[in-house]
């Protein structure tokens, strides 16, 4: 039964009726079993951790002794167990009717929106792992404390007979190998579905990985992986069994599932409201990410430690990440803004250059950087554009590249406030996507009179899933217990970064937007940052550490991030 590979119709036919036969048993399932059943896989993943790292390098041209090897070790299986027992606490409170896992309280923003705490996250060592960062979701208006309890965890307060059941199909992402697991578990979770996690084609070495890492739930048959060509995919995404579908991916591919590929028909299909998928979706759709310096006078340590940060937002992952940074806005103003825009480039210039793993990425290179394909390498240069606006180069503001270009644009203002209003406008309607959004604001900005509410609005305006104050925003899909997806109000038609959320560890609903935010420097170093000497030292430690939470795997932890 565990096949690595369907080409039957005949056998998906089966397995998709066995999946749905399970999701009704699942439905009764206690939630000491379900609690019990993450525990098991924890420990499963955790013993998968070194082959599904080891692939992945393989697959992208990284030394696995390296510590590029710290990427693969932290977007797969640490994200992936760190999800897992973060699950585990909320099923655990669940059980024990007790209120939300948060550390700390609930609080309101300052026009009244309730802000719930989920990063740092109970029993995770996070005061020391994720030092001086918090995460807040700002909830939907309506959503107070005396009603939250309505708002988390849903599903689990239904008695089993109410509960829905059915089948969800996950299409996976090729980039980051933590995706497709994750977005699994939480239609598993949070949804109560079995599911067919389909994987795509440019990460499906890691299907045999995963059947091993994931065997808890297979048994259980809540869980099945396939890889399969477009005849196959399109057959599954139609199929009677299948409820809902959830998409990872680029806008485009979004639309060629949703409305059709041939673009005479998807228009005709969206000017008729007539998709050719007939299901619900959802979906997170990447992003044109942009980065927003408030301007101010930083120190040298403060300007070369924010230069590594943007830098590693490029560099990570090859660049190829949906919340990569993509356009640097700057105050045309700034006294300071050719020293940043150089530091940024000899930082580049430092970092080696990698494998173009992703498919297309040589003549997206050749768009985006505007130079001739046919002398692109295999190894793409690290590329930022000073000096770019809408006006003179409008793809890069419309449209994610999906590789190593980032431009710089900047703003005319007579003032760094009068910057950050014109900089969220410009974020809001000049860039395309909501998914994530980092601003970098010096504590001495927020000091001044009517900043701090200031900042607050300036957040609260911004169309985005996740706003970063002072780091990446990825941070947001790191840290596993914060929604991840594009901020509301996404349509079939026009879905922005995307429909709906994952990860949610604390299983809310009626979530606006994640604000993250962390110290402007920080000491020790970052572990995902681009020059971190010990990082994939770091990440293997926090393998351990989240598989087998103890004060004792502490001091080696320590010893690496001081170190570093």
């Amino acid at each position: 039964m565990f096949t690595v590979e369907s080409n039957s119709f005949t056998e998906l036919d089966q397995t998709l009726s066995d999946l749905a036969a399970a999701s009704v048993r699942w439905r009764d399932t206690s939630l000491e079993d379900r609690i019990d059943l993450l525990r098991r896989t924890v420990q499963t993943v955790r013993m998968q951790a070194d082959e599904w790292v080891a692939v992945a390098c393989q697959a992208k041209g990284i030394s696995p002794d390296s510590n590029l090897a710290a990427e693969e070790i932290s977007a797969g299986p640490l994200a992936t167990i760190r999800y897992l027992q973060l699950l585990i606490n909320t099923l655990e409170a669940l059980a024990q009717n007790k209120p939300l896992p948060i550390v700390g309280s609930l609080s309101e923003d300052t026009d009244g929106r309730l802000l719930v705490p989920v990063l740092p996250a109970r029993g995770l060592f996070d005061s020391i792992v994720f030092r001086g960062f918090t995460a807040q979701v700002r909830m939907q208006q309506g959503i107070m404390p005396a009603n939250i309890a309505e708002h988390w965890g849903a599903y689990y307060h239904q008695a089993p007979a109410d509960r829905p059941t059915g089948v969800s199909l996950v299409l996976g992402a090729g980039n980051v190998s933590s995706i497709g697991p994750t977005d699994a578990l939480y239609k598993i979770f949070m949804d109560g579905h079995a599911v067919l996690l389909k994987m795509n084609p440019v990460n499906d070495y890691l299907l045999p990985v995963f059947y091993q890492a994931f065997a808890p739930l297979f048994l259980r048959q809540i869980l099945w992986i396939v890889k399969a060509d477009s005849a196959i995919s399109s057959y599954i995404a139609h199929h009677n069994s299948i409820n809902d579908v959830h998409i990872t991916g680029s806008i485009d591919t979004h639309q060629a599932i949703v409305w059709g590929s041939n673009p005479a028909e998807r228009a005709t299909r969206i000017a008729a409201n007539d998709p050719l998928l007939k299901k619900p979706i959802t979906s997170e759709l990447g992003n044109v990410t942009p980065w927003i310096i408030i301007p101010h006078k930083y120190t040298a340590r403060e300007l070369d430690f924010q230069a590594e940060n943007f830098v590693t937002s490029i560099v990570n992952n090859a660049s190829f990440n949906c919340i990569a940074s993509k356009v640097l806005i700057t105050q045309g103003q700034w006294p300071q803004r050719t020293d940043f825009i150089n530091l940024v480039q000899e930082m580049l210039q430092r970092v080696p250059r990698r494998l173009a793993y992703y498919p297309g990425a040589a003549d997206r290179f050749a768009r985006f950087a505007q130079t001739d394909a046919s002398k692109v390498e295999k190894n793409l240069p690290w590329t930022l554009i000073p000096d770019v606006t809408p006006q003179s180069h409008p793809e890069h503001f419309s449209s994610e590249s999906f590789v190593c270009v980032a431009v710089e644009t900047a703003l005319d203002a007579n003032s760094p406030e009068e910057f950050l209003e014109k900089a969220v406008d410009f974020a809001n309607d000049r860039i395309e996507g909501t998914l994530g959004v980092t601003l970098i604001v010096h504590p001495q900005f927020r000091k001044r009179r009517g900043n701090e509410q200031r900042l607050r609005s300036a957040i609260a305006r911004l169309r985005y899933g996740t706003v970063a104050i002072n780091h990446w925003s990825a941070i947001g899909y790191a840290n596993m217990g914060s929604p991840w997806g594009g901020y509301p109000g996404g349509m079939l038609a026009d879905p922005k970064s995307g429909i709906g959320w994952v990860h949610n560890t604390l299983l809310l609903d009626g979530i606006e937007k994640t604000i993250l935010e962390g110290p402007l420097t920080v000491w020790p170093k970052p572990a995902w940052f681009c020059f971190n000497r010990n990082a994939r030292a770091l990440s293997r430690q926090a393998v351990e550490l989240y598989a087998k939470p103890s004060v004792l795997r502490l001091p080696r932890l320590l010893w690496s991030a001081v170190t570093a």
